[in-house]
């Protein structure tokens, strides 16, 4: 039980400190970040994230991974932490939505996708929603980059992993390896902006502009996978 608690204990580590990024707190999601900063952007995004291939096992969002366009160092690498002012969490097959709120200096970036964790004693499984998105910051303000609709499939041929292959047993029977995410990328302000302004009161009179990120590409989630 020890070394299983420990193999879980580094995995983690390793999700918040993958390529020696830097945990980044969720804007508003303290008293230290609590306002919107009149030289800085705020991008809004929603996740949901759902299991149908294996149901038992619904993953719950870690890290949102960011990265500046040019990466020089840890501080370039991005891992903004779910919080708990951002869940909305289930265990049932229709999965669990994350709000999060991504502040960003002036550049070039790509979001690069989510990391999840599933937890069915005594399985546990980690999970890689891939986005491979870029995103240019280059204005102060407010903004909705759109819902990711995110859910684990069974894996056909050589299609990319929902997860990785280690630890080999855990990560099978949750769909992690032996499963794929199908990823939609939508406009959904109509009914996620009451979910932000009332979790959000900062965000109740605050202009917030549209900046729906384009159709996932399926193609370029694949080669990422194969390269990595």
């Amino acid at each position: 039980m020890f070394f299983r608690a420990l193999s879980i204990s580094t995995v983690l580590s390793a999700i918040l400190l993958s390529g020696c990024a830097t945990p980044t707190k969720m804007a508003f999601s303290d008293q230290s970040n609590s306002t919107i900063k009149p030289d800085k952007a705020v991008y809004l995004m929603t996740a949901t994230i759902k299991n149908s291939y294996k149901t038992s096992h619904q993953p719950k969002l870690i890290v949102a991974h960011v990265e500046k366009g040019i990466v020089a160092n840890s501080s370039d690498r991005l891992n903004f932490k779910i919080d708990d002012s951002g869940k909305i969490e289930s265990d049932t097959p229709e999965g669990s939505t994350y709000l999060l709120r991504m502040e960003l200096d002036k550049g070039d970036y790509v979001i690069q996708g989510l990391s999840s964790m599933s937890s069915s004693f005594p399985i546990h499984g980690f999970y890689f929603t891939p986005i491979h998105e870029n995103l240019v910051s280059s204005v102060p303000g407010v903004f909705y980059l759109g819902h990711i609709e995110a859910n684990v499939r069974e894996r056909q041929g050589e299609e990319f992993k929902a997860g990785p292959s280690i630890p080999l047993i855990d990560q099978a029977i949750a769909g992690a390896s032996t499963g794929t995410f199908d990823v939609e990328i939508s406009d959904q302000w109509a009914t996620d902006e009451a979910k932000f302004k009332e979790k959000f009161p900062v965000l109740v009179n605050t202009p917030i502009a549209k900046a729906i990120l384009p159709p996932f590409d399926r193609v370029k989630a694949q080669q990422w996978w194969e390269a990595n």
